[in-house]
């Protein structure tokens, strides 16, 4: 019976054979350099001119993974040069934080990175400020949105799934897709129609507000009624301010209640005379009658 050999050349040793059950060993990123030396020449240095040069050596080494981290992010609204600025920032302060005794330092720095970045998109993308507990919600609905509907042909899940799925209310599931729809605005400008009738977001929203005519009245009557004798200006107010009837403005005043009547409809007339005659006089003013 033959057996098969392995051939072993002179001058080599015989490699040990693979544990098939063994761990395979870490993916490093050919962005991860070996700056232990570094980092240990660093904890060592106070501050100073040799402390600045050591640490900007390892931000220039350390750079490329901090631009890898910001691309993960890329087409979520903002440009990929200031991904990689807010990035870079979290490098920085990733290595000034770390320490050399506590392990590698690619661990530490990919979360203080990516954390930064996010930070980023929480607290500067948003176009309307929402508080930090409603953007919570929003994160947890989100998820929760894309691992319900993973398998395909998955039907849209309902606001009831979702709280099930996420230990939420309905009001708080509701409030987070309220905010899923509000990461970004949308100007009073924008078109809504292609055509040459085209028209904007702002012609859809709002009407006239009629109470506008009511002051435009008001402040029209108000020099009218300044220049009113005393006792007529003591009228007008019992019977339109304090709802008093003529009878009882009679009482009030002993006169009769045919003379208040008369007083109030001479006051009425002068002071809507002299309003409507300001107003006409006024450039672009219609009078109405």
């Amino acid at each position: 019976m033959l057996i098969e050999t392995p051939t072993i050349r002179p001058g080599t040793t015989a490699r040990p054979t693979a544990d098939p059950s063994a761990a395979p060993a870490r993916r490093r990123h050919d962005d991860a350099p070996d700056t232990m030396a570094l980092f240990g020449r660093l904890a060592g240095l106070a501050d100073g001119p040799e402390r600045d040069a050591v640490r900007d050596e390892l931000v220039t080494a350390w750079l490329p993974m901090a631009h890898r981290i910001a691309g993960r992010f890329r087409d979520r609204g903002e440009s990929l040069e200031d991904l990689r600025q807010v990035a870079a920032l979290g490098l920085v302060k990733a290595i000034d934080r770390f320490d050399p005794g506590r392990g590698a330092f690619e661990s530490y720095a990919v979360p203080t990175i990516t954390g930064e970045v996010k930070r980023h998109f929480r607290d500067r993308m948003w176009a309307l400020r929402v508080p930090r507990r409603v953007q919570e919600l929003r994160n947890k609905v989100r998820v929760a949105r894309r691992e319900l509907a993973q398998s395909p042909g998955s039907p849209e899940p309902s606001v009831a799934a979702l709280a099930a799925h996420t230990g939420l209310t309905e009001d708080e599931v509701g409030a987070g897709m309220e905010a899923l729809e509000s990461f970004s605005t949308l100007s009073l400008d924008a078109e809504l129609s292609a055509g040459d009738d085209g028209y904007s977001l702002a012609d859809t929203l709002g009407a006239a507000d009629a109470s506008y005519d009511t002051v435009i009245d008001r402040e029209s009557a108000k020099e009218g009624l300044r220049r009113l004798p005393e006792r007529e200006r003591a009228i007008l107010y019992m019977r339109f301010f304090e709802d008093m009837t003529q009878s009882r403005i009679a009482d009030c005043l002993g006169i009769s209640q045919m003379h208040v009547s008369r007083l109030i409809s001479r006051s009425c007339a002068r002071v809507r005379d002299e309003a409507m005659g300001e107003r006409a006089g006024r450039p672009g003013h219609a009078v109405r009658t």
